[in-house]
């Protein structure tokens, strides 16, 4: 089992089409262009993915999708968590017969469960798929905090365990998790820099999604050793995350890439809002004074 997964994983946007359904074309030229940027992998129908807002055909279908593009050349992460276990260890095997390269899970939501409650859906799930395994440590949206602790025990019981998505405010143990032999990826970019100095993975975040090349020089000059270049791509890529904290963030993650690379991404699904025309303009706007370059 290749237990090895680090760099740039941008989290995906799921494209939709004009009927607000899965738009497939679209999705394989984000990819492409991700992939020629030079990012290392994709974390697949996550929360930037609008992952609950997806059913699981489209879910299906996605993993198809990635797997098909991708061709090999980067590692798919494909995100199978749902509120039950029964629907997500479907879910991962289905993945796993796809070709993607690795699943990841949110802990059960909505309903507080207990850690041996959260350890066994894990296992559950895990085993289903039998690949390289993600937990998705998610607290404010899940509300379950996945605590060095509880990781202890998800290790003792998940063999396939290999990892997890760091995206909780804290970003104090991914030290203990990378003590643990275990590959974190910080799910924040605007500290991917802060993180790896930490012993991180790597990030997998929306933002990458965006501006790939940013994160990828934050990355390779991280490798290098050249610090001050890692810094300063570090102010860029942490002014674009800012752009996206919001209630409308899926909004402005697919508004920046259809403006990119000259495809039209949609809107995120409902309830979820699309911008205003004041938005977009404050959006168009903030891309010129960053200079940032676009295919159309």
């Amino acid at each position: 089992m290749d237990k090895e997964f680090k760099g740039v994983y941008p989290a995906l946007i799921t494209p939709m089409d004009s009927d607000g359904k899965l738009n497939e074309s679209a999705l394989r030229k984000v990819i492409e262009f991700n992939i020629n940027a030079g990012v290392h992998g994709f974390w697949v129908a996550g929360g930037t993915g609008e992952s609950v807002l997806l059913d699981d055909e489209e879910n299906r279908r996605i993993a198809q999708i990635v797997s098909e593009e991708s061709k090999g050349r980067i590692k798919n992460i494909m995100h199978v968590g749902t509120p039950t276990t029964a629907r997500s260890a479907k879910l991962a095997e289905h993945a796993a017969k796809s070709g993607v390269e690795a699943i990841c899970c949110v802990p059960p939501f909505f309903y507080r469960q207990s850690d041996d409650a959260i350890v066994e859906h894990y296992r559950v799930v895990a085993s289903a798929a039998d690949l390289p395994f993600f937990v998705y440590n998610l607290p404010q949206s899940t509300q379950v905090e996945i605590t060095p602790d509880l990781m202890q025990k998800i290790k003792d019981k998940v063999p396939q365990l290999v990892g997890l998505k760091h995206s909780a405010p804290y970003i104090g143990p991914i030290r203990q998790f990378c003590k643990m032999g275990l590959c974190c990826m910080v799910g924040n970019s605007r500290l991917m820099l802060p993180a790896l100095m930490m012993g991180a993975s790597g990030c997998i975040d929306g933002p990458p999604g965006m501006v790939p090349e940013i994160f990828v020089d934050i990355w390779d000059s991280f490798q290098s050793g050249n610090f001050k270049q890692a810094r300063e791509s570090q102010e860029k890529g942490a002014q674009v995350a800012a752009l996206v904290e919001n209630t409308k963030m899926h909004a402005y993650y697919k508004t920046f890439i259809s403006k990119r690379i000259g495809i039209d991404c949609g809107q995120p699904r409902p309830p979820s809002e699309g911008l205003t025309s004041s938005e977009k303009a404050v959006l168009s706007n903030f891309m010129i004074q960053m200079k940032i370059k676009t295919l159309s």
